[in-house]
Protein backbone atom coordinates (compact mmCIF):
# COMPACT_ATOMS: atom_id res chain seq x y z
CA UNK A 1 0.00 0.00 0.00
CA UNK A 2 1.51 3.23 -0.58
CA UNK A 3 0.09 6.34 0.42
CA UNK A 4 0.04 9.96 -1.48
CA UNK A 5 1.14 12.72 1.37
CA UNK A 6 0.99 16.31 0.71
CA UNK A 7 3.61 18.94 3.18
CA UNK A 8 2.48 22.21 1.55
CA UNK A 9 5.04 24.22 3.60
CA UNK A 10 8.27 22.20 4.77
CA UNK A 11 10.86 23.89 6.69
CA UNK A 12 14.11 22.26 5.84
CA UNK A 13 16.76 22.36 3.01
CA UNK A 14 16.71 18.70 2.43
CA UNK A 15 14.07 16.67 0.49
CA UNK A 16 12.48 15.28 3.01
CA UNK A 17 15.02 13.29 4.30
CA UNK A 18 14.09 12.33 7.73
CA UNK A 19 10.29 12.02 6.42
CA UNK A 20 11.24 9.34 3.63
CA UNK A 21 13.34 7.26 6.18
CA UNK A 22 10.61 7.20 8.52
CA UNK A 23 7.86 5.84 5.96
CA UNK A 24 10.05 3.77 3.82
CA UNK A 25 8.44 2.76 0.84
CA UNK A 26 4.66 3.56 2.36
CA UNK A 27 4.67 7.03 0.86
CA UNK A 28 4.47 9.20 -2.41
CA UNK A 29 5.60 12.43 -1.50
CA UNK A 30 4.47 15.76 -3.10
CA UNK A 31 6.82 18.29 -0.89
CA UNK A 32 6.50 21.99 -1.17
CA UNK A 33 8.26 25.26 0.52
CA UNK A 34 5.05 27.62 -0.33
CA UNK A 35 3.22 30.00 2.36
CA UNK A 36 -0.13 30.06 -0.09
CA UNK A 37 -2.51 27.22 -1.17
CA UNK A 38 -2.84 28.72 -4.20
CA UNK A 39 0.78 27.22 -4.64
CA UNK A 40 0.13 23.71 -4.41
CA UNK A 41 -1.35 21.98 -7.77
CA UNK A 42 -4.96 21.05 -7.11
CA UNK A 43 -4.01 17.60 -8.26
CA UNK A 44 -2.23 17.29 -5.29
CA UNK A 45 -4.74 18.81 -3.02
CA UNK A 46 -7.02 16.02 -4.58
CA UNK A 47 -5.10 13.27 -4.25
CA UNK A 48 -3.96 13.24 -1.12
CA UNK A 49 -4.02 10.80 1.42
CA UNK A 50 -2.40 12.69 4.67
CA UNK A 51 -0.99 16.17 4.78
CA UNK A 52 1.51 17.06 7.06
CA UNK A 53 1.01 20.63 7.70
CA UNK A 54 3.67 23.28 9.47
CA UNK A 55 2.54 26.91 9.92
CA UNK A 56 3.40 28.79 6.61
CA UNK A 57 -0.33 27.81 4.85
CA UNK A 58 -3.11 28.02 6.61
CA UNK A 59 -5.11 25.11 6.27
CA UNK A 60 -9.10 27.04 5.88
CA UNK A 61 -12.38 25.54 4.93
CA UNK A 62 -10.97 26.06 1.25
CA UNK A 63 -8.67 24.25 1.42
CA UNK A 64 -10.03 21.46 2.62
CA UNK A 65 -13.24 21.65 0.16
CA UNK A 66 -10.49 20.37 -1.98
CA UNK A 67 -8.86 17.85 -0.19
CA UNK A 68 -11.23 15.16 -1.80
CA UNK A 69 -9.01 11.86 -0.82
CA UNK A 70 -7.47 13.01 2.34
CA UNK A 71 -8.00 11.17 5.53
CA UNK A 72 -5.61 12.47 7.97
CA UNK A 73 -4.16 16.06 8.03
CA UNK A 74 -1.22 16.54 10.63
CA UNK A 75 0.30 18.95 12.38
CA UNK A 76 4.00 19.14 12.37
CA UNK A 77 4.08 20.78 15.66
CA UNK A 78 1.97 21.42 18.77
CA UNK A 79 -0.58 24.67 17.84
CA UNK A 80 -2.97 24.07 15.53
CA UNK A 81 -4.97 27.69 15.26
CA UNK A 82 -3.98 27.98 11.34
CA UNK A 83 -6.45 24.69 10.84
CA UNK A 84 -10.30 24.89 10.47
CA UNK A 85 -10.67 22.20 12.89
CA UNK A 86 -14.42 22.15 12.33
CA UNK A 87 -14.19 22.49 8.20
CA UNK A 88 -11.95 19.32 9.09
CA UNK A 89 -14.50 17.07 10.93
CA UNK A 90 -17.15 18.42 9.19
CA UNK A 91 -15.21 16.90 6.07
CA UNK A 92 -14.81 13.40 8.35
CA UNK A 93 -10.78 14.05 8.80
CA UNK A 94 -9.43 13.87 11.70
CA UNK A 95 -6.69 16.76 13.00
CA UNK A 96 -4.03 15.64 14.63
CA UNK A 97 -0.55 17.20 16.36
CA UNK A 98 2.58 16.06 17.56
CA UNK A 99 2.84 17.56 21.05
CA UNK A 100 5.81 16.21 22.76
CA UNK A 101 8.67 17.13 20.37
CA UNK A 102 9.92 20.39 22.05
CA UNK A 103 8.47 20.31 25.36
CA UNK A 104 11.82 20.60 27.18
CA UNK A 105 13.08 23.59 24.55
CA UNK A 106 10.00 25.61 24.93
CA UNK A 107 10.46 25.55 28.82
CA UNK A 108 14.66 25.52 28.85
CA UNK A 109 13.77 28.85 26.86
CA UNK A 110 11.29 30.27 28.92
CA UNK A 111 13.83 30.23 31.81
CA UNK A 112 17.16 31.59 29.95
CA UNK A 113 14.39 34.37 28.82
CA UNK A 114 14.36 35.03 32.32
CA UNK A 115 17.50 34.74 33.56
CA UNK A 116 18.73 37.06 30.89
CA UNK A 117 17.16 39.70 32.95
CA UNK A 118 17.06 38.56 36.38
CA UNK A 119 21.24 37.85 35.77
CA UNK A 120 22.08 41.04 33.51
CA UNK A 121 23.41 39.07 30.76
CA UNK A 122 21.59 41.42 27.66
CA UNK A 123 22.15 44.59 29.69
CA UNK A 124 25.95 43.60 30.34
CA UNK A 125 26.88 43.01 27.20
CA UNK A 126 25.11 45.62 25.78
CA UNK A 127 27.26 47.71 28.05
CA UNK A 128 30.86 46.01 27.37
CA UNK A 129 30.04 45.96 22.90
CA UNK A 130 29.73 49.98 23.78
CA UNK A 131 32.63 50.25 25.58
CA UNK A 132 34.64 47.86 27.36
CA UNK A 133 36.37 49.98 30.03
CA UNK A 134 33.37 52.21 30.99
CA UNK A 135 31.22 49.53 30.58
CA UNK A 136 32.79 47.42 32.99
CA UNK A 137 29.94 47.86 35.63
CA UNK A 138 27.76 45.71 37.35
CA UNK A 139 25.07 48.09 37.62
CA UNK A 140 24.60 47.69 34.26
CA UNK A 141 21.09 46.32 34.25
CA UNK A 142 17.99 47.85 35.61
CA UNK A 143 16.63 44.13 35.69
CA UNK A 144 19.07 41.84 38.22
CA UNK A 145 17.36 40.42 41.06
CA UNK A 146 18.13 37.26 43.33
CA UNK A 147 15.12 34.72 41.76
CA UNK A 148 15.20 32.46 45.25
CA UNK A 149 11.96 33.40 47.46
CA UNK A 150 10.25 34.90 44.40
CA UNK A 151 6.84 34.09 42.74
CA UNK A 152 6.66 32.70 39.56
CA UNK A 153 3.57 32.48 37.78
CA UNK A 154 2.36 29.92 35.24
CA UNK A 155 -0.78 30.61 32.79
CA UNK A 156 -1.55 26.97 31.65
CA UNK A 157 -0.15 24.50 33.69
CA UNK A 158 -0.22 21.72 30.89
CA UNK A 159 3.13 19.71 29.69
CA UNK A 160 5.35 22.57 28.76
CA UNK A 161 3.84 24.92 31.68
CA UNK A 162 4.71 21.48 34.17
CA UNK A 163 8.15 21.37 32.87
CA UNK A 164 8.52 25.08 33.07
CA UNK A 165 7.46 24.92 36.48
CA UNK A 166 10.12 22.59 37.64
CA UNK A 167 12.60 24.47 36.30
CA UNK A 168 11.21 27.29 38.33
CA UNK A 169 11.53 25.83 41.30
CA UNK A 170 14.67 24.25 41.13
CA UNK A 171 15.69 28.32 40.90
CA UNK A 172 14.03 28.61 44.37
CA UNK A 173 10.74 30.33 43.03
CA UNK A 174 7.60 29.61 44.50
CA UNK A 175 5.29 28.33 41.40
CA UNK A 176 1.75 29.82 41.45
CA UNK A 177 -0.66 28.60 38.74
CA UNK A 178 -3.75 29.19 36.90
CA UNK A 179 -5.60 27.23 34.78
CA UNK A 180 -9.36 26.60 34.42
CA UNK A 181 -8.94 23.47 32.59
CA UNK A 182 -6.68 21.73 34.93
CA UNK A 183 -7.74 18.69 36.49
CA UNK A 184 -8.11 19.29 40.42
CA UNK A 185 -5.01 17.51 42.44
CA UNK A 186 -2.58 18.48 39.37
CA UNK A 187 -0.95 21.49 41.00
CA UNK A 188 -0.34 19.20 43.66
CA UNK A 189 1.32 16.57 42.20
CA UNK A 190 3.75 19.27 40.57
CA UNK A 191 3.95 20.77 43.94
CA UNK A 192 2.80 24.29 42.92
CA UNK A 193 0.21 26.58 44.09
CA UNK A 194 -2.98 26.55 42.35
CA UNK A 195 -5.00 30.53 42.15
CA UNK A 196 -8.75 31.10 41.07
CA UNK A 197 -8.70 33.91 38.68
CA UNK A 198 -6.21 35.46 36.06
CA UNK A 199 -6.69 38.21 38.07
CA UNK A 200 -5.21 36.82 41.24
CA UNK A 201 -2.45 35.95 39.48
CA UNK A 202 -0.94 38.61 37.95
CA UNK A 203 -1.21 40.12 41.14
CA UNK A 204 0.65 38.33 43.23
CA UNK A 205 3.86 36.81 40.40
CA UNK A 206 6.99 38.39 39.98
CA UNK A 207 7.01 36.86 36.88
CA UNK A 208 4.04 35.88 34.83
CA UNK A 209 5.21 32.60 32.04
CA UNK A 210 2.57 31.55 29.61
CA UNK A 211 1.60 28.43 27.98
CA UNK A 212 -1.45 28.54 26.48
CA UNK A 213 -2.70 27.27 23.23
CA UNK A 214 -4.39 30.02 20.99
CA UNK A 215 -8.12 29.70 21.44
CA UNK A 216 -10.72 32.29 21.37
CA UNK A 217 -10.46 32.19 25.06
CA UNK A 218 -6.92 33.27 25.13
CA UNK A 219 -6.74 36.01 21.91
CA UNK A 220 -5.98 39.13 23.61
CA UNK A 221 -5.60 37.78 27.14
CA UNK A 222 -2.93 39.70 28.29
CA UNK A 223 -4.01 43.23 27.38
CA UNK A 224 -4.12 46.51 28.65
CA UNK A 225 -6.26 45.76 31.77
CA UNK A 226 -4.00 42.44 32.51
CA UNK A 227 -0.85 44.30 32.54
CA UNK A 228 -1.84 47.40 34.72
CA UNK A 229 -2.83 44.58 37.12
CA UNK A 230 0.59 43.05 37.41
CA UNK A 231 2.97 43.59 40.10
CA UNK A 232 4.93 46.20 39.22
CA UNK A 233 8.89 45.38 38.52
CA UNK A 234 7.29 41.85 37.20
CA UNK A 235 8.92 40.05 34.24
CA UNK A 236 6.68 38.74 31.37
CA UNK A 237 7.54 35.66 29.21
CA UNK A 238 5.53 34.52 26.27
CA UNK A 239 7.07 31.38 24.57
CA UNK A 240 3.03 30.22 24.09
CA UNK A 241 1.27 31.99 20.56
CA UNK A 242 1.33 35.69 19.76
CA UNK A 243 -2.04 36.76 20.01
CA UNK A 244 -2.44 35.41 23.25
CA UNK A 245 -0.88 39.21 24.39
CA UNK A 246 -1.83 42.82 22.84
CA UNK A 247 1.11 44.16 22.13
CA UNK A 248 0.49 47.47 21.73
CA UNK A 249 -0.78 47.19 25.40
CA UNK A 250 2.45 45.91 25.88
CA UNK A 251 4.68 48.38 24.13
CA UNK A 252 2.46 50.59 26.66
CA UNK A 253 3.13 48.92 30.23
CA UNK A 254 6.97 49.00 29.22
CA UNK A 255 6.99 52.84 28.33
CA UNK A 256 5.14 53.40 31.26
CA UNK A 257 7.04 51.12 33.59
CA UNK A 258 4.17 48.95 34.86
CA UNK A 259 6.06 45.85 34.35
CA UNK A 260 10.08 45.59 34.46
CA UNK A 261 10.68 43.43 31.68
CA UNK A 262 9.15 41.24 28.86
CA UNK A 263 10.89 38.13 26.95
CA UNK A 264 8.86 37.43 23.72
CA UNK A 265 9.29 34.51 21.50
CA UNK A 266 6.15 34.67 19.74
CA UNK A 267 4.33 37.66 17.86
CA UNK A 268 1.01 37.94 16.44
CA UNK A 269 2.96 38.24 13.16
CA UNK A 270 5.71 36.18 11.93
CA UNK A 271 7.69 37.40 10.84
CA UNK A 272 6.38 41.16 11.79
CA UNK A 273 6.20 42.96 8.29
CA UNK A 274 4.11 45.34 9.32
CA UNK A 275 6.21 45.95 12.62
CA UNK A 276 3.37 47.27 15.20
CA UNK A 277 3.92 49.83 18.32
CA UNK A 278 6.37 46.84 20.02
CA UNK A 279 8.30 45.79 17.03
CA UNK A 280 9.05 49.27 15.48
CA UNK A 281 10.25 50.40 19.37
CA UNK A 282 12.21 47.34 19.34
CA UNK A 283 13.93 48.20 16.16
CA UNK A 284 14.16 51.40 16.71
CA UNK A 285 16.24 50.66 20.16
CA UNK A 286 13.56 53.29 21.95
CA UNK A 287 14.98 54.28 24.83
CA UNK A 288 11.88 52.10 27.02
CA UNK A 289 13.30 48.67 24.86
CA UNK A 290 17.03 48.76 26.32
CA UNK A 291 17.59 45.67 28.27
CA UNK A 292 13.96 45.31 28.94
CA UNK A 293 12.61 44.02 25.81
CA UNK A 294 14.12 40.62 24.20
CA UNK A 295 12.80 39.63 21.34
CA UNK A 296 13.33 35.78 19.66
CA UNK A 297 11.92 34.65 16.31
CA UNK A 298 9.71 31.66 17.71
CA UNK A 299 12.94 29.93 18.30
CA UNK A 300 11.91 28.39 21.14
CA UNK A 301 10.80 24.88 20.37
CA UNK A 302 14.58 24.02 17.99
CA UNK A 303 16.90 22.07 18.52
CA UNK A 304 18.07 19.35 16.27
CA UNK A 305 16.92 16.73 18.08
CA UNK A 306 13.11 18.59 18.50
CA UNK A 307 13.33 19.47 14.77
CA UNK A 308 13.80 15.34 14.34
CA UNK A 309 11.13 14.66 16.37
CA UNK A 310 8.75 16.91 14.74
CA UNK A 311 9.10 15.11 11.72
CA UNK A 312 9.31 12.04 12.10
CA UNK A 313 6.08 11.44 14.84
CA UNK A 314 4.27 13.74 12.37
CA UNK A 315 4.77 10.98 9.40
CA UNK A 316 4.38 8.24 12.12
CA UNK A 317 1.25 9.83 13.56
CA UNK A 318 -0.37 9.93 10.02
CA UNK A 319 0.67 6.36 8.64
CA UNK A 320 -0.64 5.19 12.15
CA UNK A 321 -4.02 5.75 11.26
CA UNK A 322 -4.01 5.83 7.48
CA UNK A 323 -2.64 1.98 8.11
CA UNK A 324 -3.53 0.75 11.20
CA UNK A 325 -6.84 2.83 12.26
CA UNK A 326 -4.81 4.40 15.17
CA UNK A 327 -5.93 7.92 16.22
CA UNK A 328 -3.49 9.84 18.21
CA UNK A 329 -3.48 13.16 19.89
CA UNK A 330 -6.40 14.27 17.54
CA UNK A 331 -7.17 17.50 18.33
CA UNK A 332 -11.18 18.14 16.09
CA UNK A 333 -12.47 14.62 17.60
CA UNK A 334 -15.54 17.21 19.25
CA UNK A 335 -16.18 17.70 15.48
CA UNK A 336 -15.37 14.25 14.14
CA UNK A 337 -18.97 12.58 13.66
CA UNK A 338 -17.87 10.12 10.64
CA UNK A 339 -14.57 9.62 9.97
CA UNK A 340 -13.21 8.58 6.56
CA UNK A 341 -12.79 5.20 6.10
CA UNK A 342 -9.11 4.10 5.45
CA UNK A 343 -7.75 3.71 2.26
CA UNK A 344 -6.78 -0.26 2.33
CA UNK A 345 -7.42 -2.10 -0.61
CA UNK A 346 -8.34 1.18 -2.59
CA UNK A 347 -4.81 2.28 -3.18
CA UNK A 348 -2.59 0.70 -5.86
CA UNK A 349 0.90 -0.14 -4.61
Amino acid sequence: MVYTIVVPDFQFADDGKLERATAGNKVRWKIYRERGAQKVSASDWAEADGLLCWHEVPITAEVIGRLSNCKAIVRCGVGFDHIDLKAAGKAGIPVCNVPDYGTSEVADHAIALLLSFTRGIVAAQNALKADPVKGWDYRSSPTTRRMRGSRFGIVGLGRIGTATALRAKAFGYEVLTYDPYLSNGQEIAVGVRRLSSLNELLAASDVVSLHTPLTPETRGMIGHDQLKRMKRGAILINTSRGPVIDTDALAEALQKEWIDAAGIDVLPEEPPRSGGRLVEAFRKNLPWTRNRLILTPHSAWSSAASQADARTKAVETCLDYLGKGRLRNCVNAEFLSNPRALAKGRKRG
